[in-house]
């Protein structure tokens, strides 16, 4: 049991709420362990069964995970609202955060300008009735998409908030709680936490460098999947890219099974120095989500969501009588930077000083026997046989990185090194220190 707190309660609704009441606080951190059921049963003179109710409730929300032998311990991310500090704790004064998964801000391109030549655009004040997706938008992201490859030539096209917005749209339209998701492992922590906090089950897939591997994919289908989750380029937190040749056969396999909601995450966008290779449209119900806010900025919460008919109309109409619709200043000025020439060169130069950073990690790394991946995006995912070791150690070298825990679900250990604040005189020294957390193994498969 967390220090210093106690749980109360007598009924599992009140256990329940000490429990996240607690949480909210700081008084369980991420990984803490909750006593064994029958342990918290005797201190608070109630039944097991209770207290086993208790903690259902709380992993039905996704406030806890119950872990086989390592028992019932807090998730990473609980969706309540934690305090700024509980959330992140502070980085040390002189330690290099590499553990934030960021853009590097020196490349995201300046929005005052953009929004003032928005600004010029605005005509009088509009009502709700003519607050919707703009066609514009839709017009300039056809062509765009279709440019590279991407099949939305008969694609519904809708707007939403993001990537995260996107998919947990696609999901409640489609599964209901319990159902079960194939999503990639490691993969992305915020999708594992939302699917947590929908209810539903994790199924994961393994990963190597050209995407999710077919016999895991295969296994989870196997297992009941009702929806696949995959990033086609730029995987967090590997750097994974689905190749010409997996997606052939990720098409193929999932082409035998129709009904399943196949959702393509493509968040780096135009920052990726790879083009995306898509597996949809090949089931019945597929959608491809692109964000903007990796190559103009996080605080620009809008994504491309394209796909089939009914599953676009689906999630239209639920943020219809919900949020209603994404602000058309935020899509005029979406619009706005796709169509300024110097925003698309910096996006372009960003791209370029992404790849140079990761592939000079990544090779000095291996030239010391240190396995270490990433093909696309921001990120470096380095294997180590403890994390908790490496993290320690790294930190006391003067270096931050993200454990692997907040990324996996089987998956074996890992770290996360984000190369968007690395300079290239930052390399050696935090090769080194690396090099030292890890025992070097012959190359393989990412995680198998």
């Amino acid at each position: 049991m967390a220090e210093q707190y106690q749980v109360s309660g007598e009924t599992a609704a009140a256990i329940s709420a000490s429990i996240e009441a607690g949480v909210v606080r700081g008084d369980w951190v991420f990984g803490a362990a909750l006593p064994p059921v029958r342990v918290l049963a005797g201190t608070l003179h109630v039944s097991p069964a209770t207290v086993a109710k208790a903690y259902q409730d709380l992993r039905q929300r996704g406030v806890v995970e119950t872990e086989g032998r390592r028992g019932t311990r807090v998730r990473f991310r609980p969706p309540v609202a934690l305090s700024r500090a509980v959330l992140r704790p502070p980085v040390p004064a002189g330690v290099l955060d590499l553990s934030l998964g960021e853009p590097d801000l020196r490349f995201l391109p300046p929005l005052g300008p953009a929004l003032r030549a928005v600004a010029d655009q605005v005509g009088p004040p509009q009502g709700y009735a003519s607050a919707v997706t703009m066609p514009e938008l839709i017009e300039s992201a056809r062509p765009r998409l279709l440019a590279e490859g991407i099949p939305v030539a008969d694609a519904a096209i809708a707007v939403t908030a993001g990537t995260l917005d996107s998919i947990e749209r696609l999901l409640t339209a489609h599964l209901r709680a319990g159902d079960a998701v194939a999503v990639e492992d490691p993969g992305w922590s915020n999708l594992l936490d939302l699917i947590a906090a929908l209810g539903m089950r994790p199924l994961p897939v393994a990963v190597d460098q050209q995407g999710p591997d077919p016999e895991s994919l295969a296994a989870a289908l196997r297992a009941g999947a009702r929806a696949v989750v995959i990033t086609v380029r730029a995987q967090n937190p590997t750097g994974a890219a689905v190749g010409v040749a997996r997606a052939v056969v990720l098409r193929e396999l999932l082409a035998g099974h129709p009904e399943i909601l196949l959702v393509e995450d493509d968040h780096a966008a135009e920052l990726a120095d790879e083009p995306p290779h898509c597996i949809g449209p090949v089931t019945r119900w597929w959608a491809f989500v692109r964000s903007a806010s990796k190559p103009f900025g996080p605080d620009l919460r809008i994504a491309v969501l394209a796909g089939d008919e009914t599953t676009i109309a689906r999630v239209a109409g639920r943020m219809r009588i919900g949020m209603g619709w994404v602000s058309t200043l935020s899509q005029r000025l979406l619009l706005q930077l796709w169509q300024d020439p110097e925003v698309t060169e910096l996006v372009a130069a960003a791209a370029r000083s992404y790849a140079v950073r990761r592939r000079a990690l990544r090779t000095l790394l291996q030239a010391q026997g240190v396995p270490a991946f990433g093909e696309t995006g921001i990120n470096v995912w380095v294997p180590v046989p403890d994390e908790t070791h490496a993290i320690a150690t790294l930190r006391d070298a003067g270096y931050a990185v993200a454990p692997g825990a907040l990324f996996r679900i089987a998956a074996p250990p890992g770290i996360r090194i984000t190369v968007s604040p690395l300079a290239e005189p930052d390399l050696p020294a935090l090769v080194t220190a690396v090099t030292t957390v890890v025992h070097p193994t012959a190359p393989g498969p990412l995680m198998r």
